[in-house]
This record gives C-alpha cells, structure tokens and sequence, in this order.
C-alpha cells in the first residue's frame, strides 16, 4: 500500500532497523456513521491504550518502523481474530467488534449493535488496510534481514476485575506460549522487565493477541511478542470508580520517564536479537 493510498487513519512510519512496533489500540477516532448507535462516547473510548505512542517516541531514534491505526478499538479491533473466533476460549474477552467495556458495560443502545453485515464492512474498512500495512512492512524488512521482530504495544489498567484477579503486573509479556518467537528474545526481553521496583509474567492472562499468533514464525525470520503494560507504571491511575472527569488522567512526562527509559532499552534489546543472526 503506497502513501497516496492509504486512508488516513492509517499511520505508517516506515524506517530500517529490523524492527515493527504496531499499535492497533491507541486510536480513538470513530466514524460519524458510527456515532449515532454508541450508548456513549467517553464510554466507547474508556479502554484505549492511553498513551502508548508517546511511551514508544524512541522508535525514532532506534530505526524501528511503526503500524498505527487512529480507529478507536470500539469500531472494530485489530488485535482479534478476523473470524470472531476466541483468542481465549473460556475466559472473559472482548469481541472483534466489541459490544461491552472491559468493565461489561454496554457500548451501544439497546438494538443497535453492529449486525454482520456492518462487521464485514468494518472488516474490509479498517482491519484489512491495517493488516495490510502490518503485513507490507515485515515482507520490506525482511528483504534487508533474515531475522525481524514484531513487537506488539499495549496497555491496560492494573485491575480490571471482569478480565482477571487482582494487580496486573507491570510488564506482561506474551509469546504464544513460546510459539511467536525465539525464547532467545524472550528472555532478553525479561531480563530488562526484571528491572528493580517493577513486576514482569510471561505467558500469563496475556498470551498474545491476533498479531502476535499470526505473524510469529520463527522459523520463517519473524519473531513476535505482545507487550501488555499496566497503565500505573506510567499513569496516575485513579484509585476509585472511574469517569470522564478523572479518565483518561493527564499524561505526566516525568512521571512516565522511568518506563520510557525501560521501554528504550527492551526495544534495544529487540535489535540486538534481530541483528545477531
């Protein structure tokens, strides 16, 4: 997909390195055809990945490319099985077009979520031009590079009682159960997550989402992994009930600059396992 004809949600940052950060939830635009039929806006936009671009601005400087959709995930979400099917079969998840919060609150006034026939359209509209980047950009390194990582970035808030117990880590680390990559890499990656004053699972409540499983062969030069943050490591999450006035909290740079730094270093360390062939 050339520039001139990619819509203009879709974000490309094309650069060398052997390296692809994508991020399919951090928008939060939403079609007006889309509007009329959400039970509410704030709502419908409560669990974006806050953030997560400026958490990752060192991909610049690195050379690593970026795949970034400005679509809300409330729209349809990029991360889930293009069939519907479950990425976590007997565990609460959201849909690939969601009909509730993470919270089980409903995105949509009663009768008006999106029928088949407006997932298909949402599908064609929006998750295929993303994977089609996504999918363009790996087929360009790889012309460069026998190995290439895929790192998938994500956040989400540090309890969210419906999806799992308890605090959530601070870095959640998913590779398919070892199967989307090297565990040469993992291991890397683990060992900056270890950091002091920081909490790190691999494999554990999230495993990986649809890129992740999809794109992982390691066997064919492409190493994937997901990165699931607990917002608290970089945000001041607000400790009561949330609502607009307090959700999303402001982005605080110097409260955020210990994970960023972190994060350049995982990301480093993502290049070093690319270039070590």
């Amino acid at each position: 997909m050339s520039s001139g004809s990619r819509p203009p949600w879709l974000e490309v940052q094309a650069r060398n390195a052997p390296l692809l950060l994508c991020m399919p939830h951090t928008g939060t635009e939403i079609p007006l055809h889309c509007e009329p039929a959400l039970a509410s806006g704030w709502r419908a936009r409560k669990d974006t990945d806050w953030y997560v671009e400026r958490l990752y601005e060192s991909a610049q400087g690195l050379g690593a490319s970026v795949v970034r959709t400005r679509i809300s995930r409330t729209v349809i979400d990029p991360n889930r099985d293009p069939s519907g099917a479950s990425l976590y079969p007997g565990q609460t998840t959201t849909e690939l077009c969601p009909t509730t919060t993470f919270d089980g609150e409903p995105l949509y006034r009663s009768g008006q979520a999106p029928a088949a026939a407006d997932i298909e359209a949402r599908r064609a509209a929006y998750f295929r031009p993303y994977h089609a980047a996504v999918a363009a950009e790996l087929e360009r390194l790889r012309s460069s590079y026998p190995r290439v990582v895929l790192y998938d970035c994500h956040s989400i808030r540090s309890r969210v009682p419906r999806l799992f117990p308890g605090l959530l880590p601070h870095f959640n680390i998913g590779t398919y159960s070892g199967a989307s990559c090297d565990a040469r890499l993992t291991r890397a990656v683990e060992a900056v997550c270890d950091a002091p004053g920081y909490t790190r699972v691999t494999d554990g409540r999230f495993k990986g989402g649809y890129t992740t499983r999809h794109y992982g062969r390691p066997a064919h030069g492409v190493h994937a992994l997901q990165m699931e943050l607990a917002c608290r490591g970089y945000l001041r999450e607000p400790s009561g009930e949330l609502d607009p006035e307090n959700w999303p909290c402001p982005w605080d740079a110097d409260f955020a600059r210990p994970l960023q730094l972190l994060l350049e270093r995982v990301l480093e360390a993502c290049l070093r396992f690319a270039r070590d062939s």
